[in-house]
């Protein structure tokens, strides 16, 4: 359960990636007082962590009832994710999780906890797709449990990292923050390519020989 914990975790919290959604946040919530903007931060944290958990429930029933197979998703879900991981490498917004369309609508929200802050940008299709996949690899109950937990801690760092987001830039500094989202998108484009590889080999056997 340990050693699912924690691949699960590295994976999620990679794509969740709370240090990319620092900038977003802090711009579209400029206006706003410091309290409205940590309570935005724990309803942003509450549901995206409930999306994540929500996907984890229903992966098998929607596997069946589309009846998609693990290595298709896989290799789509590891595509997406390295598109996700080549803009995080470049230190710039990912289109996949948040188009500027979404990005301006947000930001004339009163309210930008549930879109687009918690969706996309937090949990988007990326992190669903993980989310799937993972769910497909925990066939024990011990594994389901520690992809909720690494679920819920993903989202309580989210929290944390979002409530003190100004604290954040001003500790790292933009060029920090950057970095670390450099390092986040270099294992998250690790771990899309081995998805696809995965994928690749379980679909078409005779690659593997």
């Amino acid at each position: 359960m340990l050693s699912f914990f924690l691949a699960s975790f590295t994976t999620l919290f990679s794509i969740v990636n709370p240090m990319g959604a620092v900038g977003p946040f802090l711009a579209m919530t400029m206006s706003e007082t410091e309290k409205k903007r940590r309570e935005m931060a724990l309803r942003a944290s509450i549901v995206s962590g409930g999306v994540l958990a929500f996907s984890a429930a229903v992966g098998a029933f929607v596997f069946k009832f589309y009846g998609i197979t693990l290595p298709a998703l896989k290799v789509a879900g590891g595509i997406l994710l390295f598109f996700v991981a080549f803009d995080m490498l470049n230190a710039r917004p990912s289109r996949s999780k948040q188009t500027v369309e979404e990005e301006e609508e947000g930001s004339l929200k009163e309210d930008i906890a549930v879109f687009p802050l918690a969706i996309p940008l937090l949990s988007g299709p990326g992190a669903i797709a993980s989310v799937f996949i993972l769910t497909d690899k925990a066939s024990t109950l011990e594994r389901h449990i520690g992809l909720y937990g690494a679920i819920l801690l993903s989202s309580m760092i989210v929290y944390l990292v979002l409530r003190e987001a100004h604290l954040v830039v001003r500790v790292l500094g933009q060029i920090g923050v950057n970095v670390t989202s450099r390092l986040m998108g270099l294992v998250l484009a690790s771990i899309a390519i081995q998805f696809i590889i995965d994928g690749l080999k379980a679909a078409l056997p005779a690659l593997a020989k």
